[in-house]
């Protein structure tokens, strides 16, 4: 199947260069926002974040009269990330040395005794430098006052671990340590999506950040290898055993995470689809007593690759692998990693080449971190692939809603992610025809300006992910496959979703940030088309000069049209049928607002076709017209009743 998502980079090298002080392009941007009290650093697996904070951290400790600094991690294998470093051998002033005593991140329990002890004492010590999990913090941090992180630095790293959920308790925290203290927060996330509906912070919590954001399509673009990156859905009927080998080549570097045993893909017995996998490829010579590395022979050649099992229980036999992977250095180390949750247990291997997923993700953050497990550069490769095999819903099936809701959501994140990874375009207004774009920019006639510094952030670094908001939708990805009409899309259902997630914005607002949000999807997902030194964007079925877009034009564009024509070249017409009689059953309803912006096009409709929209078209937005018909005359006579009986 063809990759739904192909995007190329320049290899620059420009992310992986350090300036005078040692700093990477990441760092260095970070570096320049060291003063705020309250610092969101957003940027990609990789790009060098635990290092970023050690430099914006020792600057606060020397030249900002801060006293301490906690480090909280997720998981205490990530606590290595902020081990002992040399900083001043590559130009720094500083060096990041953490005392051992006060990194917590080690055998034993999160909550136990001496590990709350141990953080109670640095708190009324003069050491500075602390490491901790998430799970330490809280227990910790109940027994504090919030007075004493005064003249801290808290940074809280993996931060799309806290939300603003009630039963968030790190979110508690965040929220009252930045009301009753004169802490300052240091963030830091690969991505602040979320699957669920509940955001990280809240909007006047998140108001008081200053946003650094580095984004994926700078940090593949500035590799030295690496210059291509493709996603892919591969569908399947039966047990996901029976295909695996259609898309495992075990001749790449491969991660491969199988489903989790509560998921529909799952056969419920992850040790027996281990075994499967592994007489698949081959069979097994030994496994090594001293690393726990499996030894297959390779069915076709022969040849002998080298597998980790990280589906494996035991602690001991888990500990062994773990630590093997950690100390991988060279090419011939590994071949193949199989494992159950999102194999991040504090190793890293820039070899792999392809994340092999089985089974639908429930958040893009999840997505992102595997993605990012086959994006490191190495010089082992060109191209990296992430490939996703999901079970195609079959419509005998009761759990065909979720399926078919599940692959819809494959196809939007993937087709996010695609906009994650591709470079950024400024959209300004066009004034004139002499009003000529700059490099990067689009000029668009009729486009509103941000009017205000909180409209201009969210523009700045939370477009995608408002992106991931709209496109995770619920009514939203029944809209998505066209059988709803563009402009309803984009005048009613996205603005409705920007109210609810910037609760704070005006109704100017509002139409700014909806304007960019789905200029910004209709150009990433237009086909762009270069004659001379032209550009023509395709819209609505025909090719559009770039310079002479008009905003009207874009909103009766669907912006996620593209992903619907992807899924339909993917999938077989049992398959299409299925989906497209789930999305009739779950219909919009009709609303005033949409039936406002449909009226003029039946108007239209009748007096082309000399008829009314017929309700048994096969045109869904034929379709939907008669539906709005039908509801006119049921709301006129209901008016009529009510006035009759006034």
């Amino acid at each position: 199947m063809p990759d739904i998502v192909k995007v190329k980079y320049q290899k620059t090298g420009k992310s992986k260069s350090t300036n005078s002080y040692g700093m990477r392009d990441m760092q260095e941007r970070a570096f320049e926002y060291r003063d705020a009290q309250h610092l969101l650093i957003k940027s990609p697996p990789a790009s060098g974040k635990s290092r970023a904070l050690m430099f914006i951290a020792l600057d606060k400790l020397v030249n900002q009269s801060i006293k301490k600094v906690i480090v909280a991690v997720p998981e205490r294998s990530i606590g290595s990330s902020f081990a002992k470093t040399d900083l001043k051998k590559f130009g720094f002033f500083a060096n990041w040395q953490p005392n051992d005593k006060y990194n917590l991140c080690t055998p034993g329990g999160d909550g136990s005794k001496s590990k709350v002890q141990a953080f109670l004492n640095f708190m009324d010590s003069t050491e500075q430098i602390l490491i901790c999990t998430h799970a330490t913090l809280r227990f910790a941090s109940e027994e504090l006052d919030e007075t004493k992180f005064n003249d801290t630095v808290l940074a809280i790293d993996e931060f799309h671990h806290v939300s603003a959920d009630a039963e968030n308790r790190l979110g508690d925290l965040l929220r009252t340590i930045m009301q009753k203290s004169t802490a300052h927060i240091i963030a830091m996330t690969g991505s602040f999506f979320r699957g669920d509906s509940v955001p990280i912070l809240l909007p006047e919590d998140e108001a008081k950040f200053t946003k650094v954001t580095y984004n994926y399509y700078e940090q593949l673009n500035g590799y030295d290898y690496l210059k291509s990156l493709g996603i892919g859905y591969h569908f399947y009927q039966g047990k996901y055993t029976n295909a695996i080998l259609e898309v495992l080549d075990t001749d790449k570097k491969t991660i491969l995470h199988i489903p989790n045993v509560n998921s529909g893909e799952s056969t419920k017995d992850k040790h027996n689809e281990v075994d499967f996998i592994l007489d698949a490829i081959g069979s097994v010579v030994k496994q090594d007593a001293d690393t726990g590395v499996i030894h297959i022979k390779r069915q076709t050649d022969g040849k002998i690759l080298k597998v980790a099992d990280l589906v494996e229980d035991s602690p001991r036999e888990r500990d062994k692998i773990v630590n093997y992977l950690r100390q991988i250095e060279t090419l011939d180390d590994m071949d193949l990693i199989i494992a159950l949750g999102m194999a991040k247990e504090g190793f890293d291997w820039p070899y792999c080449e392809h994340a092999l997923t089985v089974g639908y993700r429930g958040s893009l953050t999840e997505i992102i971190q595997i993605i990012g497990r086959a994006t490191r550069d190495s010089n082992n490769k060109t191209h990296a692939q992430f490939t996703n095999l999901i079970a195609q819903p079959d419509a005998a099936n009761d759990l065909v809603k979720l399926s078919v809701n599940n692959m819809l959501k494959a196809i939007t994140a993937s087709l996010l992610m695609e906009q994650v990874l591709a470079p950024n375009w400024k959209f300004k207004t066009k004034v004139s025809d002499e009003d000529k774009a700059k490099p990067g920019e689009i000029k668009i006639r009729g486009l509103k300006e941000p009017s205000s510094k909180r409209v201009k952030d969210i523009l700045e670094s939370d477009l995608n992910d408002l992106k991931a908001t709209v496109l995770q939708d619920d009514t939203m990805l029944k809209a998505m496959p066209g059988n709803v009409d563009p402009e309803v899309i984009n005048k009613v259902l996205i603005p409705k979703i920007i109210k609810v997630k910037y609760p704070d914005l005006s109704d100017d607002e509002v139409e700014e940030v909806r304007q960019h949000v789905v200029v910004d999807s209709v150009i990433k997902n237009g086909e762009i088309k270069e004659v001379g030194d032209k550009r023509f964007i395709r819209m609505a079925g025909s090719f559009v000069d770039i310079d002479d877009i008009h905003i009207d034009l874009i909103d009766q564009v669907n912006p996620f049209q593209k992903a619907f024509e992807i899924l339909s070249k993917s999938v077989t017409t049992k398959v299409l049928k299925v989906i497209q009689d789930h999305i009739e059953a779950t219909r919009i309803k009709m609303d005033f607002e949409e039936a406002k912006i449909l009226w003029p096009k039946i108007q239209e409709f009748i007096k082309m076709y000399n008829k009314e929209p017929n309700l048994q078209s096969n045109d869904p937005l034929e379709k939907r017209m008669a539906e709005c018909v039908i509801y006119l005359k049921e709301e006129k006579r209901k008016r009529a009743e009510a006035n009759g009986q006034g």
